[in-house]
């Protein structure tokens, strides 16, 4: 046999290997549960022609399970087949006013019913979803929407003077949130909920990144599918989400990872638990009362939950959750080991990008082994240095991710630096001695104090250990002698007040002398994106570098 043949035998064979191992994975969901004869032919004739969307996994689970649970929220319960054919309604309206197939339309919702209706409101008109982030100024809203073409936008109520104050789409506003003349209630009430016709065309998502360094750029994505071992059913294969498994989604749903779990609930007809503001009491409770499965976080939710007094966490019963799944940026250090000793070994951090989607998953036993590390990959892994060589075993570079998943650019036009088929992620990391992944910190954070690198995370991780430390960030300002120099912003553990100089020499205890902040400061919050990053623009001016 011809080298070329032995080659495609071989690929084949890999491929129908990774084929079975995505089925497995997909078993174990629960979701290919058998179907009534009668539904599974009602399935076929109305999902026909949907293509993979939002609109489809409503569709689905409404003639799966047409009276299970679909949303919980502060307006009471809806199940999936109300939730279909509210959809249908909204989205005749919303024709009816207009919109069109590609058109773009903004959703300016916190988490709720209204902004799942909005999503699937849109997806089943056939237009582009651009998830529009709540905590926009006027300027930032204006800037976005003009450049992303918004011709419609729904928002909240209390959300009105925002996007009045921003001009965005005079006259074809729709209210998420209400039952108000001009409100997606109103067009549910209006019109007809009977099944819809496809599109000509599935709609797309764009995701805004979290502009942490200036306007956030619009990553269009479309939903992959792929049975490979780096595709979406990774997911499935390293984190236990079942299907029809309560699921509180405390990440706001317009970032990236919110909106995954919005997907995921709806191919797998699980209910969603949404409530527009996180307040870490609430979520216990939430917990206790809807017997909450699956907890969706970012890494800042996690030290809010932990920082409640024990008192007040022991009145809940947080034994039903059976999955912490965190993602939007790196674990703190510690945090993981506190996590699960708090609520079981139940964490799984996943670590990716809104560019890359996810790189690589941490589960307990990882975390346990080495709180630290973002686990072993899910996806092909290179780490380049800055020539776009790979780096020996064991060293720092750059992280770049190849996968099924990567997105299609973004919409003002660029994408990500790419190197044959490998997309940066904008981070820096090294592999351990088990393959596992750790990343460093960001390609841009990084600083060069007297000649050597140091990245902001390290001394951050040092920090967040001490006993009277809540939360800490560093950023670098220029320095005359040293060429830049570290500046620590610190939290207090409440009742606390640390002296600058013992963190100074708690760091000093751990870590190279280079990489001992100059200076300390006590605050009492850090900023952060409503995703949890923290704006390190604000600290660098705060420190008295140049704006970011």
């Amino acid at each position: 046999m011809r080298p070329e043949a032995k080659t495609s035998v071989g690929g084949r064979i890999g491929r129908a290997q990774q084929a079975l191992s995505g089925l497995v994975a997909v078993g174990r969901t629960g979701v290919l549960t058998p179907v009534r004869p009668d539904r599974a032919v009602q399935l076929v004739r109305r999902a026909r022609g949907w293509g993979v969307s939002p609109a489809t996994g409503c569709i689905a689970s409404a003639v799966r399970h047409p009276t299970g649970i679909a949303v919980l929220d502060d307006g009471g319960a809806v199940d999936w087949r109300t939730l279909d054919e509210r959809t249908n309604a909204q989205a005749r309206g919303l024709a009816a006013a207009g919109a069109t197939p590609g058109e773009p339309i903004g959703v300016l919702c916190r988490n709720g019913r209204g902004f799942v209706e909005a999503v699937l409101a849109a997806s089943k008109v056939g237009a582009d979803v651009i998830l529009l982030n709540t905590g926009f100024a006027p300027p930032q809203l204006a800037e976005v929407a003009a450049r992303e073409g918004v011709g419609v936008v729904v928002h909240d109520e209390a959300l009105g003077g925002l996007v009045a104050a921003s001009g965005v789409a005079e006259g074809r506003r729709v209210l998420a949130d209400t039952a108000a003349e001009g409100s997606l209630d109103a067009l549910a009430r209006r019109h007809d909920g009977a099944p819809l016709r496809p599109p000509p065309q599935p709609s797309t998502a764009v995701i805004l990144t979290s502009g942490t360094t200036g306007t956030p750029k619009g990553a269009r994505r479309r939903v992959h599918l792929s049975l490979g071992a780096d595709g979406p059913l990774a997911l499935a294969a390293r984190v236990p989400i079942r299907a029809r498994r309560t699921t509180l989604v405390a990440a706001p749903l317009f970032h990236a990872w919110g909106f995954a779990h919005l997907g995921i609930c709806l191919a797998m007809s699980s209910p969603m638990v949404l409530a527009p503001r996180f307040d870490p009491e609430r979520v216990l409770a939430d917990i206790e009362r809807h017997r909450v499965d699956t907890l969706v976080v970012v890494p800042v939710m996690l030290q809010r939950l932990l920082a409640l007094p024990e008192d007040v966490r022991s009145r809940y019963d947080t034994s039903p959750l059976r999955l912490v799944a965190s993602s939007g940026s790196a674990l703190p250090s510690g945090l993981a080991t506190r996590v699960m000793d708090a609520f079981g070994d139940v964490l799984y951090s996943l670590y990716g990008s809104t560019e890359v989607a996810w790189a690589a998953i941490a589960g307990p036993e990882h975390l346990r082994a080495d709180p630290a590390t973002a686990g072993p990959t899910v996806a092909e892994v290179r780490l380049l240095d800055a020539d776009g060589r790979a780096v020996a075993p064991g060293e720092t570079g750059r992280v770049f991710v190849r996968n099924p998943m990567l997105f299609e650019g973004y919409t003002g036009g660029g994408t990500k630096e790419v190197v044959d088929g490998f997309m940066s992620t904008g981070d820096v990391g090294h592999l351990d001695h088990r393959g596992w992944l750790h990343v460093d910190g960001r390609e841009d954070d990084m600083i060069v104090s007297g000649g050597e690198n140091v990245f902001p995370e390290e001394v951050e991780g040092v920090l967040v250990q001490h006993p009277d430390v809540e939360d800490a960030a560093c950023v670098g300002v220029p320095d005359d002698e040293f060429g830049q120099r570290l500046v620590a912003f610190v939290v207090p553990r409440s009742g606390s007040s640390p002296a600058p100089g013992d963190l100074q020499s708690w760091v000093r205890d751990s870590l190279a002398r280079y990489k001992i902040p100059r200076s300390v400061e006590l605050v009492d919050e850090l900023p952060r994106t409503t995703t949890g990053k923290v704006l390190r623009r604000v600290l660098t001016e705060r420190a008295g570098g140049p704006p970011g």
